[in-house]
């Protein structure tokens, strides 16, 4: 799962909480964006097996970031220093959607995830395995993106049609990025993950920039 977890951000992001879309593309993937130092740091591993799933032959241990308890733990964080940096500005509501943004990854890594999910640590792994179906997991991801983007256009005003355009033109590059990620391309590592992180991140502020400018 990748650019799924985007959909997460676009849905949840309305003009009532006023969360920054580029804020919640940060917490989509925080698990994923944590797990880049702690293999660095040799906290957590992966190795490349081939073969051992259709479409990412990646071995984890990720006990730290994507276990069901750290997940817990991180969300909860990622909640409490959104409250503390926006002080009055954030509502008790738009920290527990910044939690569930953050938690949900857990949730989509466990429907495509084969059983290298723990519970905490290395035990009780689980992982319902859709990755072994390239192009049901491809099409699930392209589902999700679509929808995600549909309702945020619905729930959000956007007086501009510029700014329409440059979601679906980003919309677009997204599905480009699952694509050659899914069938053209090598597994992403943890660095790569954190650098289109960033830059799908950037991107987000730039459109969202572009919405206060009209």
């Amino acid at each position: 799962m990748f650019i799924g977890h985007y959909s997460v951000a676009f849905a949840v992001r309305t003009e009532r909480n006023q969360i920054p879309l580029w804020v919640l593309f940060v917490a989509v993937q925080l698990l994923d964006l944590l797990w880049a130092p702690f293999v660095f740091l040799g906290l957590e591993k992966v190795r490349i097996v081939l073969g051992i799933a259709a479409t990412n032959p990646l071995d984890l241990y990720m006990g730290y970031t994507h276990s069901l308890v750290g997940a817990l733990v991180w969300s909860a964080l990622a909640a409490f220093v959104y409250k503390l940096v926006r002080g009055a500005r954030a509502s008790r509501s738009a920290a527990l959607i910044i939690a569930l943004a953050v938690f949900s990854h857990w949730i989509l890594d466990l429907i495509v995830h084969r059983r290298d999910l723990a519970i905490y640590d290395d035990t009780l792994k689980v992982g319902f395995g859709l990755l072994n179906y390239k192009g049901a997991e491809f099409a699930m991801e392209i589902a999700l993106l679509v929808v995600g983007i549909a309702v945020y256009l619905k729930r959000n005003v956007i007086k501009s049609a510029g700014r329409k355009i440059g979601i679906g033109v980003f919309g677009v590059v997204l599905i480009l990025v699952q694509t050659q990620t899914t069938f053209c391309g090598r597994p992403l590592s943890s660095n790569r993950i954190v650098a289109i992180t960033t830059l799908f991140a950037a991107i987000a502020f730039v459109l969202e920039k572009q919405r206060r400018s009209h």
